[in-house]
């Protein structure tokens, strides 16, 4: 065994387990010693459980000699982000202000993974309450970081997640998405990300303004892996009022690349908002690729109008509804920035939270009536690359509405699906991600045009670039 072998795909894990020449519980452990050696530099984990890793492990290598492992994900390893419940460790959401206290039963889709057989290695870092598209906060020593640039960040709020997945700490992650939180990381981290429909994998508990914008789903490194590991993310559970009826069982066998007979729109100023030159040449050359391979694709214009001026109480208000549920004399624990946000937001009255919520039916509305005329819409992910670690966010020079949510944000007021994948690299050689979004519960066609994407454009995976960089840190 190598490093490599910690970027085996799901596929290719069940194929060696099957064949003896690999075990779960050999892949175990080269993640955990990757793990020694690596996260140090980049900070990605919340906490690491070793024990419980090469427990599961070791039943998994029982069930594979057995004849008897018991499904696709049986033995894979795996992260999960920090403010999602597994039995027996704290749930800290990346704040200081939450207690140290273990969580008394597993969140649905850790009890999902836990069933399939899956291996977890430990929880993942995030920022406070996941409020930002960058992972740094008053409970980290330090930002986390991408594994492409030390000096870049992975994004966010699922920045340890993706950070994880790309340095090969683990064949997939479980990150949750309310504004791109899936989306951004995985774009910054050349991964494939999905945030399903909403509802689509049943979470608990959960509470909250925000509560009706968060959906949870895969980071992997292929279409192919997100395809079998949100099958049992999906998987019911009813304790997530929320969540939709199950899927139909197969709902996503068979499945294969698909462009052609597609209406696609391709937009390159979503929401009115510019990416940089570099972002913008490397989607318009994927989109010129995808055109070449035989992709009808419509140029259209913004499609949706600014979100901030809609959005902008709506945003805090949920903030100062945290805040509130915080002792008095704990705020000053707070990220500052969260905290003076959400102290604006205790102005924000119920009249503006209303708007904010008419204004999210309006926008569903809108983008139904866009999805009359065309199947899937193609998009930048983000409008810029990682950014530095230092950045500071929601700030002049990396502002919310215009740097980090346009093009993620209004999949998640409206519930609607939406994926990202790498499409290339830009001149600073770092990843560039497309976006591709659709109607509600289109996520088996979302994933079908992924699969057709990843194939035309064919970009190695795990690029060279990232492991020349991940072989100068360990």
């Amino acid at each position: 065994m190598n490093d490599a072998d910690c970027f085996l795909t799901i596929d290719q894990l069940q194929s060696r387990y099957a064949a003896a020449t690999l075990t779960p519980t050999g892949v175990a452990i080269l993640h955990l010693q990757r793990i020694a050696r690596i996260e140090p530099a980049l900070n990605a984990f919340q906490l690491i459980d070793a024990d419980g890793a090469l427990q599961a492990a070791a039943d998994s290598t029982a069930r594979w000699q057995a004849g008897r492992p018991i499904g696709p994900l049986d033995g894979v390893t795996v992260t999960i982000k920090d403010n999602v419940d597994i039995a027996g460790f704290p749930t800290r959401h990346g704040s200081l202000t939450v207690e140290d206290l273990p969580a008394t039963a597993d969140s649905p889709v850790v009890a999902r993974l836990r069933e399939a057989g899956a291996v977890i290695l430990g929880k993942t870092r995030l920022p406070e309450f996941g409020w930002k598209g960058l992972t740094d906060g008053p409970l980290q020593d330090g930002p986390t970081r991408n594994p492409w640039n030390l000096g870049r960040s992975p994004g966010g709020s699922s920045g340890g997640s993706a950070a994880c997945v790309a340095a090969g700490l683990g064949t997939f992650a479980f990150g949750n998405d309310g504004g791109g939180s899936i989306r951004i990381p995985a774009s910054f981290c050349g991964l494939f990300g999905i945030k399903p429909t909403f509802g689509r994998v049943p979470h608990h508990p959960q509470e909250g303004l925000f509560a009706t914008l968060v959906s949870g789903g895969p980071l992997t490194r292929t279409v192919a892996e997100a395809v079998a590991v949100l099958q049992v993310m999906a998987r019911p559970d009813d304790r997530d009022w929320f969540a939709l009826p199950p899927p139909e069982p197969g709902w996503l066998a068979g499945m294969a690349p698909k462009l052609t007979g597609l209406r696609l729109a391709y937009s390159p100023d979503f929401g009115g908002i510019a990416p940089d030159p570099d972002v913008r040449a490397g989607i318009e050359a994927a989109v010129a690729a995808l055109r070449a391979a035989g992709a009808d694709i419509t140029e259209v214009g913004p499609v949706v109008s600014d979100l901030e001026t809609a959005f902008g109480a709506f945003w805090i208000a949920g903030f100062a509804r945290r805040l509130r549920q915080i002792p008095r004399e704990r705020w000053d624990q707070l990220d500052p920035t969260f905290r003076a946000l959400a102290e604006r937001g205790l102005d924000v009255g119920v009249d503006a939270v209303l708007t904010g919520e008419a204004a999210r039916a309006a926008l569903g509305r809108e983008l139904a009536a866009f999805h009359r005329d065309f199947d899937l819409l193609i998009s930048p992910t983000v409008p810029r690359v990682a950014a530095p670690v230092e950045t500071a966010y929601h700030s002049q020079g990396y502002d919310r509405w215009r740097d980090a949510v346009p093009y993620t944000l209004p999949f998640n007021l409206t519930g609607l699906p939406a994926a990202t994948l790498p499409c290339g690299l830009s001149p600073e050689r770092l990843p560039i991600g497309l976006q591709i979004s659709g109607p509600k519960y289109s996520e088996r066609l979302i994933l079908e045009a992924c699969l057709a994407v990843e194939q035309t454009l064919a970009l190695p995976q795990p690029h060279p670039v990232l492991i020349a960089a991940l072989d100068t840190i360990g």
